[in-house]
């Protein structure tokens, strides 16, 4: 997503390439797949696992921490309604206000507490070759570097998304080597950590480069441990769309996330239940599009009014409490004690929490009833 007082905006030939994006196929499929050493969440066979190896499915929300760094109980407050995955937005320093090695300390300490991954992302990339106010992904890669002595030992509980939709529709084909020189400096550096890679064209890919090069950007990482991560918005409009692009990478085991998406954009109207149903029957992790803040027009795009969390918006409660939402399938990181059998976890309460979220709790108390036995609605009143 941009920066909170811009728009998106599309054109008939986006709207062209789009289609013949999805036309376009990967190099086939990845053989020889090394695998990334076992500790921290890394991939294997093309999933997003635990250092342990059980599958972690992100469902969570994106929070812009770098435009609202007084907002500290944001994190709380989405773990609070179910997430298992906050993507916070940093700044490098090159378009905001830089985020410290100590903010990130204490924003991994805030994720750590509340007991979800975070995926700390560079935002000031968004648009590069486009927008001319963007930085690159290797100033990016210098970013991270600069603040590893907040990361290490976090491989846990931490995702490095490089940087947020780092190319525009301006000279975009030349994402696939900037990408490749990124994550080598960054593993060069010594950074062990499960790196994420989001797609030119605005986050959309409409063109296809990230899907064509996929599996060559996945075979540089020395580790192996490279996630790709599409924003879908308006080009994914239609059902079709969004099966095709996801079963791309799920067909040829490559690690997809779809790191933004909303429910309504100014350039087209995105699919929000194709995505959320395709994601949960591929077991694919989903980021939405944002907590609060929103602005310039994208107001719609806000989960929640003014920060406060018992303000949900139709999309909040889409997303959260709608089919295939947060609520219904969002499962605990293990790390943090969440059931390995994926039967939701334990709630403080020690009962377990619902595998059918909100839809078991009639009568809103925040107990339901499954499997013959008691069960804690996530987020709910007794959730505590």
């Amino acid at each position: 997503m941009r920066k909170p007082r811009s728009t998106l905006t599309a054109t008939a030939g986006m709207a062209f390439a789009a289609v013949l994006g999805l036309l376009l196929s990967l190099a086939g499929p990845f053989a020889g797949k090394a695998e990334a050493a076992a500790g921290g969440i890394h991939v294997s066979d093309g999933r997003v696992v635990e250092g342990n190896g059980n599958a972690f499915v992100m469902r969570g929300v994106n929070h812009a921490h770098t435009w609202y760094p007084d907002r500290t109980s944001s994190i709380a407050d989405i773990a609070a309604k179910g997430a298992n995955t906050v993507r916070v937005v940093l700044s490098s320093g090159g378009r905001w206000t830089r985020t410290s090695a100590s903010e990130v300390s204490a924003l991994i300490g805030q994720c750590k507490a509340n007991k979800v991954i975070c995926v700390l992302e560079v935002h000031d990339t968004t648009g590069y070759g486009e927008d001319g106010a963007a930085t690159s992904l290797d100033q990016a890669a210098d970013y991270w570097i600069g603040v590893k002595s907040a990361l290490d030992g976090q491989e846990d509980y931490v995702v490095v998304n490089i940087g947020n939709e780092p190319f525009g529709n301006t000279n975009y084909t030349a994402w696939t080597d900037a990408t490749k020189s990124a994550i080598g400096k960054l593993r060069g550096a010594g950074l062990d950590h499960a790196l994420m890679v989001d797609a030119p064209n605005w986050g959309q890919d409409w063109s296809g480069t990230m899907r064509t090069n996929a599996a060559s950007v996945f075979a540089s990482d020395p580790d192996r441990n490279t996630v790709f991560s599409i924003h879908m918005y308006g080009v994914y409009d239609t059902a079709t769309e969004v099966q095709d692009y996801l079963n791309a990478f799920v067909g040829n085991g490559l690690p997809i996330v779809v790191g933004e998406f909303g429910d309504q954009h100014s350039d087209g109207n995105p699919d929000e239940d194709a995505i959320m149903a395709t994601a949960q029957s591929l077991g694919v992790g989903y980021l939405g599009w944002s907590w609060s803040g929103n602005g310039g027009g994208v107001e719609y795009l806000d989960m929640v009014n003014g920060f406060d969390p018992n303000a949900l918006t139709s999309w909040g409660n889409r997303i959260f409490n709608g089919g295939n939402g947060i609520v219904a399938t969002s499962r605990t990181a293990t790390v943090y004690g969440g059931d390995e059998a994926g039967t939701g976890g334990t709630a403080p309460n020690g009962y377990p929490y619902c595998v059918n979220g909100g839809a078991s709790d009639p009568d809103g108390d925040g107990w339901g009833w499954e499997d013959s036995r008691s069960c804690v609605v996530r987020g709910g009143a007794a959730d505590g």
